[in-house]
């Protein structure tokens, strides 16, 4: 009959006990995969309410200043993607490409650099600037199309908004507003194959032609001419030119200078149109543009954004101080602080220059420049050297900032007492009615200083409060989090050694009621009440959901390992009675050297280089190791060697990939090449007894020309690369031919692996190219040479693996036969695993995780190079570009994932225990990066550790994902020590 297990099939006869005793170790390992799936799932998002819970509360009250406002309306410029260099240096022949702004900056307005948090994407940057707070990174897996929580902006406190720009912006903020007056255009617009600067310009257009009908159209008119108006320009151009041509292209640097000629358009527009100088003016970006063409994490490429603002309300240009010359101003947030040097050739100087955090700027638009409430959210501060106020309405300004930002403090302190049986409130401003009784009276004495002082210390004090509560319940949460990490982790050690292990039949000789659980009932029952009791306690606290699941999980895995307390009790008794001191030095050496490279590839998550390294000196050992026990010329330790020293040249490469359509095609005659000569293995070495378990001399392929055909769409995969890069260098949409051939030859090489022959080296050169056409195809530089160099490396761990079994030929370990009769359930041909067996899941992490970092920084949200998918797509389609992206990525891992089984078929050890060692090792580096997630430091730390620990957790997933889909093409591979058995046992 045939079993179908969660990670493989295989067709075998057995016996009834044999049958039940395989569909209930089918069924337990179900239960554990869904309930290890969960847990991840559940765990993962435990750093959001640990780290970086939501700042968003409702419920306050706005606060009003008490001032009259200078501006009647405000402009809002968004260029979407602009670089702060890009957009102030100057161009080659040395003139500056924003020539009008330059002229605000030096001659009617205040400059600077805004620093963007990440993620820096355009969700999150126009969150920030219209609403004033740092949206959690939790919103991004909510989804883009809407706001994931409803919060206060600058739009929704105006009298009316008008807004023309990029349908993934625009409808976002205003499309819910009854007071908003937008348009956007089609998303076919969006075409990376062309110049995407006519997209800023038909925004223009199209807010000039409603500035120019409101002439005609009393409605119209009046509409504009109210006060407290605000206009949104979204500029999409510099990003879409970004993404496809890069920020040091002619197309970008052009782009630059449209948005300048747009800015001077919209400014001359108004001033004659309204005549009254009360309008104000800001321009700013969203984000800025990695070198590469993305963007998403905390590079400074990122981060700094230009900032000008001018019009009603604005101070005028102040010469640079001799503190500051050359230096900028001292820029500080909350969590780091940088010393931003003006560049020389900005030729700025001279001016004084004014940074901002993003969220700055929503109290500078809204509650200074139009005198309305500041949205009750926001958390930016306002920045005094860019407005023109007197004073007395400078306190006024800062005193209601700090107002609103005490209102969340003491809205969140409210929700807190009333949900906390122990409430331990926040000191420094337990007594803050008196700090704002001191504020008024120093207001109404007119000593505004010392006002001035106290406000802002105030207003600091308010966001430290925020803080406070953001983080009230972390060490219950970490304490709860770290305990459900160490039960899972005993479950899988515990299920492995019952499954997969001679330890159980050893036992059952000595104990034989190690299996009874007749007083199991007593420890679920005792689980059962804790449970309930702790959801009691969370209920009457209002907790959120989460808490309980976080909390159940713990539980229910601490109950599961004290139900097996029998087990372990004899698991203890038998050591103490035969464990030896070998015994005790080979447990700690594998422990030890297991935990020394699972940390090591925790380190390489920040160093890549470590893997260079890593390789290098395996290269060397694994070749000398061999060399005692098979002669050179079998070949194999050499190629070894050399395998392992060219995959380490990759992570000495820049993460970033430069372009290089010539590497990709020639990559495809190297890849053709180690085809050749992994066929030429197969069909020369069938009788080496150095290579006996890799062939198979009976096995065919259903296809006597496969090998020709797979070569061949290789090749045509290498010209297409070729022709696709060169229309799109030339401007030229891609041709629908191309298109075609494309999809159809990156669908129908995946498909031919299937057909060829069964034995394992045969089948793993074919699935080897079988994915070589669609990862060139998706390819842009030296990747695509990494691709062949990993083939190379993964066959070489599998020619060691091969060279061990001729070695070790006598094997001790416990076959399927005799397991059985220890009441251990093995597939046929299997072993029991052995403590030696540990090398396989951990080399397998190894090359799982170098298949994220050979070819770049995958840890980061920027790494993701859009301009890969541009051979198959070039109209922007989110879902399907990242569905693009995303198989990319998967191609390496498949090729891991395949060599991994076939190892496992080779040395005759049952695959679902290796998948359970791979995420138990998996989950040892989980839980260090749980400790290294940061909210506080450089904000690329920040994004980067949040992006580490989510890898880590949900590689459970992508392992079992993975297993899935590569048992389609592995689940036939036969080797001749599997025949051999089977023989014997027949």
């Amino acid at each position: 009959m045939e079993e179908h297990g969660i990670l493989g099939v295989r067709p075998r006869k057995q016996s009834a006990a044999r049958i039940r005793g395989r569909k209930w170790l089918k069924r337990r390992e179900i239960w554990l995969v869904a309930l290890g799936i969960a847990l991840h799932a559940v765990y993962m998002l435990s750093i959001f309410d640990i780290y970086f819970k939501s700042p968003i509360v409702h419920g306050m009250d706005p606060v009003s200043p008490r001032y009259t406002p200078p501006a009647k309306r405000l402009v809002l410029l968004v260029a979407d993607g602009l670089r702060a260099d890009k957009f102030f240096e100057p161009d080659s022949d040395g003139n500056y490409r924003a020539p009008f702004l330059r002229s605000v900056i030096r001659g009617q307005g205040r400059w600077g650099v805004s620093h963007a948090r990440p993620p820096t994407e355009s969700r999150p940057g126009h969150v920030a600037i219209i609403a004033g707070f740092y949206e959690d990174p939790s919103a991004v897996t909510k989804g883009w199309k809407a706001n994931p929580v409803e919060f206060d902006s600058v739009f929704n406190k105006s009298r009316h908004i008008f807004s023309y720009g990029s349908p993934d912006i625009v409808p976002i903020f205003c499309k819910a507003l009854p007071h908003s007056t937008w348009k956007s255009y089609p998303h076919e617009f969006e075409d990376f194959a062309t110049d995407a600067s006519f997209l800023d310009e038909w925004s223009f257009d199209q807010f000039k032609s409603i500035v120019n009908r409101s002439k005609e159209d009393p409605k119209l008119k009046q509409l504009f001419h109210q006060d407290q108006n605000v206009i949104f320009l979204h500029l999409l151009g510099c990003d879409s030119n970004g993404h496809a041509h890069r920020p040091f292209s002619p197309i970008y640097l052009n782009n630059v200078k449209v948005v300048d000629r747009i800015a001077e358009g919209v400014y001359n527009l108004l001033e004659n149109y309204f005549n009254d100088n009360q309008t104000a003016y800001i321009f700013t970006a969203d984000h800025g543009m990695s070198d590469k063409g993305s963007h998403g994490d905390g590079h400074w490429s990122n981060t700094d954004t230009p900032l000008v603002v001018w019009g009603a309300g604005v101070k005028n240009p102040k010469p640079a101080s001799n503190n500051n010359q050359n230096h900028g101003e001292r820029f500080v947030d909350e969590h780091d602080m940088h010393d931003t040097p003006t560049p020389d050739d900005w030729g700025l100087s001279d001016i004084e220059r004014v940074d901002v955090n993003q969220a700055d700027i929503a109290p500078l638009m809204v509650s200074t420049l139009l005198g309305l409430p500041c949205p009750v959210n926001s958390v930016g501060s306002l920045p005094l050297d860019y407005i023109d106020f007197n004073k007395g309405n400078e306190v006024e300004a800062v005193l209601a900032n700090a107002k609103q930002i005490l209102n969340q403090f003491l809205r969140k302190s409210q929700m807190k007492q009333a949900s906390s049986f122990r409430f331990k409130p926040y000191e420094p401003l337990a007594h803050y009615t008196s700090i704002l009784d001191d504020i008024e009276s120093l207001i109404s004495k007119g000593d505004y200083e010392n006002a001035m002082k106290l406000s802002q210390n105030l207003r600091r004090l308010g966001l430290d409060g925020l803080h406070y509560f953001q983080t009230y319940d972390w060490f219950m949460l970490m304490t709860v989090i770290v305990l459900g990490y160490f039960g899972w982790m005993l479950c899988l050690i515990l299920h492995v050694l019952q499954s997969y292990t001679s330890l159980p039949g050893k036992i059952l000789k000595k104990e034989e009621a190690v299996f009874t659980r007749e007083h199991s009932s007593k420890v679920y029952l005792c689980g059962s009440f804790i449970m309930a009791l702790i959801f009691i306690v969370l209920y009457l606290e209002y907790s959120p959901p989460l808490y309980h699941a976080y909390f159940a999980m713990t539980v229910f895995l601490w109950t599961n390992i004290f139900s097996e307390h029998r087990f372990l009790r004899a698991i203890w008794k038998y050591f103490l009675q035969t464990i030896e001191s070998r015994h005790i030095i080979e447990l700690s050496a594998t422990c030890i050297a297991s935990i020394i490279i699972l940390e090591l590839l925790v380190r390489s998550f920040t160093e890549r280089i470590i893997y260079t390294w890593c390789f290098l000196i395996v290269g060397v050992v694994s070749s000398l190791f061999l060399y005692k026990s098979i002669p050179w010329k079998s070949g194999i330790p050499i190629f070894l060697w050399l395998a392992c020293w060219f995959l380490s040249v990759f992570t000495l490469m820049p993460a970033e990939i430069p372009d290089n359509t010539v590497l990709v095609s020639i990559s495809g005659l190297i890849i053709v090449a180690i085809g050749g000569f992994s066929r030429y293995l197969d069909k020369h070495t069938k009788d080496n007894k150095y290579w006996q378990y890799l062939v198979n001399r009976y096995s065919k392929p259903k296809l006597p020309f496969l090998f020709h055909l797979q070569a061949l769409l290789v090749g045509l995969s290498s010209v297409l690369v070729y022709l696709s890069t060169s229309h799109r260098t030339e401007k030229r949409e891609l041709l629908a031919l191309h298109q075609v051939m494309n999809w159809s030859i990156a669908g129908l090489s995946m498909v031919l692996p299937l057909f060829s022959a069964t034995d394992l080296l045969s089948r793993l050169t074919s699935i080897f190219l079988g994915f070589a056409p669609p990862f060139l195809l998706l390819s842009i530089g030296y990747e695509a040479v990494f691709y062949g160099a990993l083939g190379l490396a993964l066959f070489g761990w599998i020619s060691f693996e091969n060279a061990l079994l001729y070695v070790n030929k006598p094997n001790k370990s416990l076959t399927s036969f005799e397991a059985e009769n220890g009441n251990i359930i093995l597939e046929e041909g299997d072993r029991c695993l052995q403590l030696s067996d540990m090398r396989i899941p951990v080399v397998f992490l190894v090359f799982f995780n170098i298949a994220f970092f050979g070819t770049g920084n995958f840890a980061s949200i920027a790494s993701f190079e859009i301009s890969s998918v541009y051979r198959f797509i070039t109209i922007f389609s989110p879902f399907l570009m990242a569905a693009l992206l995303i198989f990319k990525l998967f191609i390496p891992f498949m090729l891991v994932i395949c060599a991994f089984s076939a190892i496992t078929k080779l040395v005759k050890v049952p695959r679902s225990g290796c998948y359970f060692l791979v995420i138990l090792c998996s989950d040892v580096m989980t839980i260090h990066f749980f400790f290294l997630v940061k909210n506080t430091g450089s904000w690329m730390e920040i994004g980067n550790s949040i992006s580490h620990f989510g890898i880590v957790s949900a590689q459970v997933v992508f392992v079992l994902l993975l297993f899935a889909l590569t048992n389609v093409y592995t689940k036939d591979i036969q080797t001749r020590s599997t025949d051999r058995v089977s023989q014997k046992t027949m």
